[in-house]
């Protein structure tokens, strides 16, 4: 039998580094006062543009042409915004032992948010996947996670989760769902500039998420909300996302081929159904639980980075696997970079 050669090294996204300076900004020099209000409007001007931009480019029509591989789309969603959730709603019984309240609100948000894109496509790729239906599927999860994302967390965290209300509604329809319905009307005459210009506009998604990230967590510094969070607590955060990580990476697998999928689509399902998106969450968390939104969007944060070491892994094996085609699947464009960098831009 030939042996696995093990990566030469875990892959550790730059862009948390960055996310983690900008945590460490924003707890040496908060916003306050004048410059908290500063911040938080050029934040919520930047969480519209970022949504606008998802819009634009975001592609309905080859999204709907994936339509044909209905039952592995459905699948995905179904552990998206099905399963996840209910491992969710199964940790509060973790509650106060191991997770005090405010973390648990946060890891349930996580099992909410969308499925990620760029870095399901790319460990796709890498596995020798089925690449086209992991660009429909994190297209998929992109649009019913509009909607169903913040329905999902007025029905499940209500009033605790950061005072879901009419406010609340109205602050998602105008932060997020407007904007990306905005992109994709103007798509016919902005989505040759938006594919032109993907690096440019990369860095301002990106930059955008660091802006959000550091008003959140200012607000949390001045509140003294960290002050509840022990290493204990957080060591005890991390073991259960590792739980959920680990139950949806088996339970898509072996689900899979108790659905009938091919090895190709078994991988697909792996990749796209037991990932959660950072880049949609994080500006998610600040319109749903306001000044919360610190300790909300740490348990994603921690899972995002877990998912990417895990799921680098496993793509590296399953591309050595005796199934496996001896041509790889299309590579989409940027996916060489393992994921790990384009994870965090559009996922």
């Amino acid at each position: 039998m030939k042996r696995l050669r093990r990566p030469r090294r875990m892959p550790i996204d730059p862009y948390i580094i960055l996310l983690l300076a900008t945590v460490g900004l924003a707890a040496l020099f908060p916003a306050r006062g004048v410059a908290a209000d500063v911040a938080s409007g050029a934040s919520t001007a930047a969480i519209a543009l970022l949504f606008f931009l998802y819009g634009a480019r975001l592609s309905t029509r080859e999204a709907l042409d994936g339509l044909r591989h209905w039952r592995l789309h459905v699948t995905v969603l179904a552990c998206t915004f099905v399963v996840f959730p209910l491992l969710g709603l199964a940790a509060r019984g973790l509650v106060p032992v191991i997770l005090t309240d405010p973390l648990y609100q946060g890891l349930l948000f996580l099992t909410l948010v969308p499925s990620t894109v760029q870095s399901s496509i790319a460990f796709t790729s890498m596995a020798r996947g089925n690449v086209p239906a992991a660009i429909c599927a994190g297209s998929f999860s992109s649009l019913v996670g509009i909607l169903a994302t913040p329905l999902l967390a007025a029905s499940l965290l209500g009033g605790s989760g950061g005072g879901f209300s009419a406010d609340s509604l109205l602050r998602i329809v105008l932060q997020l769902l407007v904007p990306f319905l905005a992109g994709q009307l103007l798509r016919r005459w902005i989505g040759g500039f938006v594919t032109r210009h993907k690096k440019v506009l990369g860095l301002v998604d990106r930059g955008s998420i660091l802006l959000v990230v550091y008003t959140a967590f200012s607000q949390g510094m001045v509140q003294g909300i960290w002050h509840r969070v022990s290493p204990v607590r957080l060591g005890g955060l991390l073991a259960v996302e590792a739980v959920i990580l680990a139950v949806m990476l088996l339970l898509t697998w072996y689900g899979g081929k108790a659905l009938g999928f091919g090895r190709e689509d078994r991988i697909t399902l792996q990749f796209a159904g037991s990932k959660k998106s950072l880049a949609a969450g994080l500006p998610m968390a600040s319109v749903l639980f306001g000044a919360h939104a610190s300790l909300a969007v740490l348990p994603l944060m921690l899972f995002h980075q877990m998912q990417l070491m895990v799921c680098a892994v496993i793509a590296k094996r399953r591309s050595h696997d005796p199934g496996a085609s001896a041509i790889s699947a299309p590579e989409p464009a940027g996916a060489s970079r393992t994921a790990v960098g384009t994870g965090t831009r559009s996922g």
